[in-house]
């Protein structure tokens, strides 16, 4: 896994910036009801997305958590006094705090189903009857866009997927939460060319693939061998699932 106090400065430029980020916050807010109340940004990273969401509704108190140091200082320069530094899977909130909580990005970074199952616990926990909990799901599947760099990279080792839709509606339902939307908003912005594919392969990008694995020169010298090698092949589409607690 990468590590995301050394990935904070350049994180957002390397996915999609500010665009990806409005992307995903419409995405997001058409699933939270919109009257006031708290909102819990799970895991939000640099606050890209926070500050969006806090922008959008100002009835609605919006806080963000993150585990990552560099991550939580970079997302509290854009919402002063709303960030801190916290663990999903052990949130430091009361029962039923939240009318709404959000985990952008961060189901399919965890290591096994346990961990999945802990962070949506934690977050059906602190979320009030009545209200809803929003997270991307499927989110490495939605990079395989079908280009001829996929097909490059097909035989890559490759990561169990943890956020599959079917296996979060399955560990919601454990916490008594029940579908009741869904979206999806384009990775503007983070299409890949070979050239870039390239350098993301040299850097660790492909947890399984670290620089000095012979694999990685294979599918170097494969990448190279494309046409085309500055042109961005089209962006992800991500998934985004709703799910609501039941009044009391």
């Amino acid at each position: 896994m990468l590590d995301y106090d050394e990935e904070a400065d350049g994180y957002d430029v390397s996915r999609g910036g500010e665009a990806r980020a409005e992307a995903a916050a419409r995405a997001v807010l058409g699933l939270i009801p919109d009257r006031p109340g708290r909102l819990l940004d799970a895991a939000c990273g640099t606050g890209i997305v926070t500050r969006r969401l806090a922008a959008a509704r100002p009835a609605l108190r919006v806080t963000g958590a993150d585990l990552a140091v560099g991550m939580a200082r970079r997302a509290a320069a854009r919402l002063p006094g709303a960030i801190l530094r916290a663990d999903g899977r052990r949130l430091p909130f009361a029962d039923a705090t939240f009318d709404a909580v959000t985990s952008i990005w961060l189901l399919h970074l965890l290591s096994d189903a346990a961990e999945v199952r802990a962070v949506i616990a934690e977050c059906a926990r602190v979320l009030r009857p009545g209200g809803v909990y929003v997270t991307t799901v499927d989110k490495a599947a939605a990079h395989d866009v079908g280009s001829d760099i996929d097909a490059v990279l097909a035989p890559r080792p490759r990561r169990p997927a943890q956020d599959t839709a079917d296996d979060v509606t399955a560990h919601a339902a454990r916490q008594g939460l029940t579908p009741c939307g869904q979206a999806t908003f384009p990775g503007v912005g983070q299409g890949r060319s070979p050239r870039v594919t390239i350098a993301d392969l040299g850097r660790g990008w492909f947890t399984l693939l670290q620089p000095g694995d012979p694999r990685t020169g294979e599918f170097t010298e494969g990448l190279a061998r494309l046409p085309d090698q500055d042109r961005r092949r089209p962006d992800p589409v991500f998934r985004v699932r709703a799910f609501r607690k039941p009044d009391a």
